[in-house]
């Protein structure tokens, strides 16, 4: 009987560990909410904020068309407008949660080769939308204080990235550039542009000088191919876009400090423009980028919108056939592009928060 005894204390364990194991994971059903806004925090990063940077390009761009056209309706200026205010909010709550509870992963983040430079996108998303918002003033104290608040922490970005670049022997330029380094390129033009509106043309001068004197030495080290351009990642070509975004946000800019689309702000619409053909003419490039749907897809959207403002200053400065012609077919495409990434994000969705193996792989292109 002894003998028996125990082979059914055994047999009771084994029925019975199984329901106490399901009943503790009913019990942990409470915490499942909080675990998966957990994990989206610990796969965001600022790469998302290209998002922000479209809707906002593309508010800009839907209010000089209304001013310019009358016929179009401006109900579709403040939609984009509010809804790209929306975005940018809640994108922003979301980086700061991550600051909060996953600090460790934004020092990574900010360490590394690529990621660094998006940390300049919130500041130009934020700008953009300053400067296309419909009931403020450039000359209103509210936009002022704004305009400081989101220009401050690109000149400390500045100062630090730019300053490892010529000072730091492990991040000199020939070794981290990389075409995303141009994001910190178009956060001064848009900065420049936005002192311009102002009426502070020496701002608007020293912002401009900064941006495009880095934009010709990142342009130049990327044209030789030196060992950083080598380090990027396939999933990220579609940033090759911004390649034309450069110049083509500065060409808005020398228009606005000019106050005309003068020779300089032609000459840079069209070296934007030879460089946009360079890179259609050449699809096999973005093939393999193209194979699986990735946040850096918006990447296409942000930069085609700069070059439809330029084209818009260009035929409201020429008043030609071939100017109107620019226009029409830059401002449609950007509208297409915009609306057809919106429409794949949505689509896929749940690839949309992923974590990107690309920013958490390494810090610098020696570690690859």
């Amino acid at each position: 009987m002894e003998s028996l005894g125990v082979p059914c204390q055994e047999i009771q364990i084994k029925i019975e560990y199984p329901i106490l194991r399901r009943k503790k994971r009913y019990a942990n059903l409470v915490d499942a909410e909080p675990i998966a806004l957990m994990s989206i925090l610990s796969s965001f990063h600022a790469g998302y904020f290209r998002i922000s940077l479209s809707l906002c390009s593309q508010a800009l761009l839907w209010k000089i068309m209304v001013h310019l056209h009358n016929h179009l309706p401006s109900m579709a200026f403040y939609l984009m407008w509010y809804i790209a205010l929306a975005i940018q909010v809640s994108l922003c709550f979301l980086y700061a949660f991550k600051c909060i509870f996953y600090f460790d992963l934004v020092k990574e983040e900010f360490s590394h080769y690529i990621g660094v430079n998006y940390l300049y996108a919130p500041f130009i998303s934020c700008l953009l939308l300053l400067q296309s918002a419909p009931l403020m003033e450039p000359h209103s104290v509210l936009y002022k204080t704004l305009f400081w608040v989101f220009v401050l922490p690109v000149l400390t970005l500045d100062t630090k990235l730019y300053g490892q670049w010529f000072t730091t022997e492990k991040r000199f330029l020939s070794i981290m550039a990389n075409p995303a380094s141009q994001v910190s390129v178009i956060a001064n033009l848009v900065a420049a542009r936005g002192a311009a509106e102002m009426g502070w043309k020496e701002c608007a001068l020293c912002l401009f000088s900064l941006g495009m004197v880095h934009y010709l030495v990142i342009f130049v080290t990327l044209y030789q191919r030196l060992p950083g351009g080598n380090n990027f990642p396939t999933t990220l070509r579609p940033v090759f876009f911004l390649f034309f975004a450069a110049p083509a946000t500065g060409s808005l800019a020398w228009n606005s400090i000019c106050g005309t689309f003068d020779t300089v702000a032609k000459m840079l619409f069209f070296l934007s423009l030879f460089i946009f053909v360079s890179l259609v003419c050449r699809p096999t490039l973005l093939k393999k980028s193209i194979k699986r749907f990735n946040v850096a897809w918006w990447a296409y959207s942000f930069p085609i919108t700069f070059l439809a403002l330029d084209s818009v200053h260009y035929a409201q400065e020429v008043k030609d056939h071939v100017a109107s012609a620019l226009m029409f077919i830059f401002s449609s495409t950007s509208v297409l592009i915009f609306l057809g990434v919106m429409l794949l994000t949505a689509a896929n969705s749940k690839r949309l928060l992923r974590r990107d193996p690309v920013l958490w792989s390494a810090t610098g292109p020696k570690n690859r």
